[in-house]
């Protein structure tokens, strides 16, 4: 059984849907090296170290900045930090539905399962098989730890897929590459051309089958480690990990019907307007940070 990474409910209408996030990543399956002395055998760590006189930080001095100016930055603590960080919720607010189709592909970003609690089911396969009908996705906001993403849910086979955008302003242009015009008349393709290259593509054109691919370097990679490992070239070094854990049971679901004939009548589970008190501040920073890039990349 998979363990979930956070637990709350979907919030569909008036209709609470208690579920798990699982991640739909599968991890370990690129080859984690770490960097080591090799006198000594020894992991490198890394020191938070004062650029003007060189010497280690504790952690009780240290503070966050941001570059308002350059060479100017504004200090932050972690109390003030606190204040503004989005205020911690277990529900994934749908707040829109849109056609799957529409969603810009370069916003996916992370993609994660939503799987049902036992007494969460029914709804679960209510939402799923809307979904699946219509074409829809769910566009939703959820708040994983001490950040909000932003969110589109939809099907793939029994399972609601939850995939986190990333927002418009994340993603660069492309007016600022040197790409040959669509209406330059001197790239335009001639007619032979054009045939030749559409049936070369014909040709090649096969079923897509995901299976078919792997990383072959990272295969390589182990295979190699494996045989270095059989022949004794295994070091002992000292290292360590670290385990998380975030849970919380949402509330039960009772008569599907009826909280959706309320939800059509106009009955909403949360309050759109807390988050749209946050968009021009939203809108701001994000001017302020596109703003800031433009200027490093002239």
């Amino acid at each position: 059984m998979t363990r979930s990474i956070w637990k709350g409910a979907i919030a569909f209408g008036l209709v609470n849907i208690p579920v798990g996030l699982t991640s739909a990543e599968e991890s370990g399956s690129e080859v984690s090296l770490n960097l080591i002395d090799k006198t000594n055998n020894a992991r490198i760590r890394y020191e938070k170290v004062n650029a003007e006189t060189g010497k280690p930080v504790p952690w009780e001095n240290l503070v966050k900045g941001y570059e308002h100016e350059e060479g100017e930055f504004i200090l932050l603590d972690e109390k003030e930090l606190e204040n503004v960080q989005p205020k911690l919720t277990k529900t994934i607010e749908i707040e829109q539905f849109v056609d799957l189709e529409h969603i810009e592909p370069m916003l996916f970003e992370k993609p994660y399962y939503l799987e049902p609690e036992k007494r969460g089911k029914k709804a679960y396969a209510l939402l799923r098989e809307t979904l699946r009908k219509t074409g829809k996705a769910g566009i939703a906001k959820v708040v994983i730890r001490t950040r909000s993403y932003l969110a589109a849910m939809f099907v793939r086979g029994d399972a609601i897929v939850l995939e986190m955008l990333r927002y418009p302003e994340e993603l660069r242009k492309a007016d600022k590459l040197d790409l040959p015009a669509s209406d330059d008349a001197q790239y335009q393709p001639g007619k032979k051309e054009l045939d030749l290259a559409e049936h070369l593509v014909e040709q090649m054109t096969e079923k897509w089958d995901p299976s078919q691919h792997h990383d072959e370097y990272q295969a390589a990679l182990m295979a190699y480690i494996d045989k270095k490992a059989a022949s004794g070239g295994a070091a002992v070094v000292k290292g360590g990990d670290r385990e998380r854990d975030d849970r919380v049971t949402a509330n039960n679901t009772i008569d599907l019907a009826a909280y959706l004939e309320q939800s059509l009548k106009g009955g909403k589970s949360g309050s759109p307007k807390a988050a749209e008190v946050t968009r021009p501040a939203a809108k701001k920073v994000a001017k302020k940070v596109a703003k800031k890039a433009a200027k490093k990349s002239a």
